[in-house]
This record gives C-alpha cells, structure tokens and sequence, in this order.
C-alpha cells in the first residue's frame, strides 16, 4: 500500500499540471484556445512520432502514446521525468566518471576456442553479453546451488566467519531480524579485526525496512554503510533501483540469487506461506566478475575508491576445484542501449530444442519476449513456467496472469506453487546451459532495474537446478486453458491491464 501511495503522489502533480492548464486555457486563453489547441495537437504528434521511432521495448512505447495522447500536458511531463532514457544521465555521470579499475588479465581466447568447438551457437552468445558488460567469461571451478533461502543462509554465516581481507554486501533489501542481525554480529567482529566490510542497499527497496539511523549504527560498529539513490525528492532515476544481490568474501567466495536479507527469505517469518527462493555459492576466479561489479558501484555513487590492493587476484588454490563448466556472470544496467538479460532469455529460448523451464515471481514479458516464449512452444519445446501460488502484490499477480491465456493457447505449461510464493529467479535450457540471478520476468527487472544474473553452461549446478525444478512442481497446481476461465469479461480485463505492465 505505501509503494502504491507513493507512485499516487508522485503522479499527482503532472495530473494538477493538467487541469491548471485547462483552467487557464478557458479562463483567460479563451479566445486564442484553438490556435494554442491546434498548436498543442502539432506538437503532440512530433512528440508521438519520436516515440514510435525510438527502440524501446513496444509495450512500453503503447503505454506512453495512450498517456500523451490522452494527457498531453502531464503525459509529456511524466515522460520527460521517468519515461526517457536520458533523465539516468546523473547515474551513467557517475559511472563514466569512475577511475577505472584495476585491469584483470582476459584469459577468454582460450575459452572461447574451447567452447566454440563444444557448442558454437551458445559460444556466440556468451561472447556477446561479455562484449556488452564487459565482464569476462570464466571456467567454473566451484559452484553450489541452494533450492532454499533456508539452506543458503547458513552457508553464508559459515564462509563469513572465514573472511580475512574484506566483505562486500549489496542488497536490494536489508531487514532487522535474525537473518541480518546474525550477519551483523559477524560483520562488527570482523571489521574490529581489521577486515574491510562495506554494506550497499537500494534506497527505495528498503524504504521500509531500513533507514539512515540503521546505517549509522553500522558505522559505529566500524562496517561503511551507504544506500544507492536515496529517494530525497522526484527524479528521473526513481524507477532506477539497484535490484542486484550479492554477497562477496576475499574476492574468493560469492554468494547470489533471489534472497534479499530478511526473515521472510529464510522462512523465518511467514508472510505470503512457504518462501521458495533459490541461491548459488561459487568460488575460485569466477567470483572476480562479482567483486568487479560491486567495487564499480561502491566507487560511482559513493565517490569512496575503494583500495587497489583489495582487488588485487586472491590465491584461489584453496577454492578452485575441478573445471566443471563455464560460467558467465555479469549485470544488466537501465544505462545501457541494449536489455542484456532479456535479449539472452530470447536467444535461449530460439536455441532451445528440448525444454526451457523458468522460476519467476512475477510474468510481465515485453512482447519480444513474449513471442519467444510462443515460438518456442509452438516449434515443440516443453516450455514450463513456475509462479507463486499465494501473491505478494494482488494487483501485479492479477497481472501476470493476464499473460496465461496466449502462452498457453501456445502449449507453455505454467505451475503455480500452491505452498506460497515463489521468489526464485532462473532458468535451465536442455540441460547444458541456464542462468541464476536477480532477474524476473517483468518490465521492471528486465528494463529498468539494475540487476545481476550469471549464465552457466554445463555446469553441475544445473542438474541441481532441474532436481529443484521438479520437486518444486510437484507442489504447484498446473493452470490450463480450460480452468483460467476466459470470458469476455476477463479478456478486456487483462487488456486493460497489460497496457499497464511496464508501470508494476
């Protein structure tokens, strides 16, 4: 509800707009109203016609064509404050303007030689979100898949306590409760024996849960402690939230997935039934990528560098096991031209020949992806979908399904986890390739957020993956054509609502 309130009042002022300028046109613009009308109409279309020739995601661009051509005044106005690309110019400043860090020496040829002779369709496709991010593609030498937030946390307090040189925390949500204040506890004892901790939260993510006065108690306790964006008053890089996760130790160990840091992630508090979330450890080189991107945000929207020294490569003989695949970790940023995880989810799906299965909270796919969700099905892959049973949002989950009916009517199976509610984020592709992040398939997350997601190939944390899959799907009830009960009714419902997607 105070998320809700908050999107009211900060739509209020551009509506005010409106009718200030309708007063003011029949009040004293009377008799100028058409000429200022016919005026208004010109620009209106230009300001259309630049929408339509921009690239963006055409859900997107139909939601702000029906608002300008509605509500010119505010319409534009909202735009030019949350719907334009150019209003993040304040956070790609930031990062532009970061000394770079220190360079890590690009072991890819090899790599990508060897995987091009296994799989040189996918060969192409790591090669192409590591041109993006230009985060690197690593041999994967140790990673742990975690099928609850349950199993995931204890994990995390053991490898803490093990930290010698520095912990990194970024975090979407942070909440008082046994899951933090157990982290603090160890945090606090690590920073008096010297260790480098540094804690980054999303501002808005934790508007609720988290504050200024938390953070200061950090400090006291010698951990630095900052939040990313701070909500100080209404800007064009409010719907820029850092949606990343990531926990990193000594540059050696990583912690990632869909589990924020709080009791109900943990099953510790019950809120919306049993909490399903998924989560991964992974050690040796491949965890440079997480220690990369955190260093990169704590340095841009601090302005605190953090010592060379801490980045330099660790000795990772201690956790580098056996090769057991590739891995690709990286983050997609609403900076960028390109969508990275979204054009990967299309590309997976156009390479999938037996199965694509996905965990996500919430089904809000632009049409892009959704016509690779179609295609693929339509062509014969089992494409199933997992979604919560019990919603935390009632309107964003009234939402989703109103995208069931045109994937299924296609042959996608989708599942709904009837325990409670899902917050696991991943996919797996015939086996071989699959990815586990922050990532959910909606507009937000796929294009506006910054999130963190990593792209495996042939790795055995994929089979954990699958296991999990299916056992979850034993306890979810599958939703078919027949019993989502279309009518006429619920047909212009749910095209009502999905103009409205990009917005939740």
């Amino acid at each position: 509800m105070n998320k809700i309130l908050r999107r009211i009042f900060t739509v209020l002022p551009a509506v005010l707009l409106q009718f200030l300028w309708l007063y003011l046109l029949f009040e004293w613009l009377a008799p100028w109203a058409a000429l200022i009308g016919f005026a208004l109409s010109i620009l209106s279309f230009l300001f259309v016609l630049y929408l339509i020739t921009k690239r963006e995601e055409s859900t997107y661009k139909i939601l702000w064509l029906l608002v300008i051509l509605t509500f010119p005044l505010p319409g534009a106005a909202l735009y030019l404050i949350f719907g334009n690309k150019r209003t993040t110019k304040p956070l790609k400043k930031k990062l532009d303007a970061m000394k770079p860090l220190p360079p890590v020496p690009d072991e890819t040829p090899a790599l990508y030689e060897a995987l091009s002779l296994e799989n040189r369709r996918l060969s192409q496709t790591f090669r192409w979100v590591q041109n993006k991010t230009g985060f690197f593609l690593r041999e994967n030498r140790g990673a742990e898949y975690y099928p609850l937030g349950d199993d995931l946390f204890p994990a995390m307090l053991a490898e803490l306590e093990k930290a010698k040189r520095f912990i990194f925390v970024e975090y979407f949500i942070i909440e008082n409760g046994l899951m933090w204040d157990s982290m603090v506890e160890i945090l606090a004892r690590k920073a008096a024996q010297g260790v480098d901790v540094r804690v980054l939260y999303d501002d808005l993510g934790s508007i609720s849960t988290y504050n200024k006065k938390a953070a200061k108690l950090l400090s006291q306790k010698g951990i630095r402690c900052t939040s990313f964006n701070p909500l100080v008053i209404i800007k064009g890089t409010l719907n820029c939230r850092d949606h990343r996760k990531m926990l990193i130790i000594d540059g050696k160990t990583a912690f990632s997935g869909g589990v924020n840091l709080a009791d109900e992630y943990i099953n510790q508090r019950e809120k919306f039934g049993h909490w399903k979330d998924i989560g991964f450890r992974i050690t040796g080189e491949a965890v440079q990528n997480f220690t990369r991107m955190f260093a990169e945000f704590w340095d841009a929207f601090t302005g605190e560098r953090i010592p060379d020294e801490l980045l330099d490569l660790p000795d990772f003989s201690e956790t580098s096991g056996e090769k057991d695949g590739y891995v690709l970790s990286y983050y997609d940023s609403p900076l960028r031209d390109d969508a990275i995880s979204n054009e990967l989810y299309i590309d997976l799906l156009s390479q999938a020949q037996d199965y694509a299965w996905f965990f996500t909270p919430y089904l809000m796919p632009g049409d892009a992806l959704l016509d690779a969700f179609v295609r693929a099905a339509r062509r014969g892959v089992d494409i199933r979908i997992i979604l919560p049973g019990i919603p935390d949002k009632k309107l964003v989950y009234r939402m989703s399904r109103s995208f069931y009916a045109v994937l299924l009517e296609a042959g996608v199976k989708i599942y709904e986890y009837t325990p409670g509610f899902v917050h696991a984020k991943g996919c797996i592709v015939d086996d071989t390739m699959g990815t586990v992040g922050t990532v959910n398939l909606d507009y937000r997350s796929l294009f506006l957020h910054f999130e963190n997601n990593s792209l495996f190939y042939r790795a055995s944390l994929l089979k954990d993956l699958k296991a999990d899959f299916i056992a979850t799907q034993e306890k979810c009830r599958e939703r078919t054509v027949e019993n989502i009960g279309m009518n006429f009714r619920k047909w212009l419902t749910d095209g009502i609502l999905r103009i409205f997607t990009p917005l939740c």
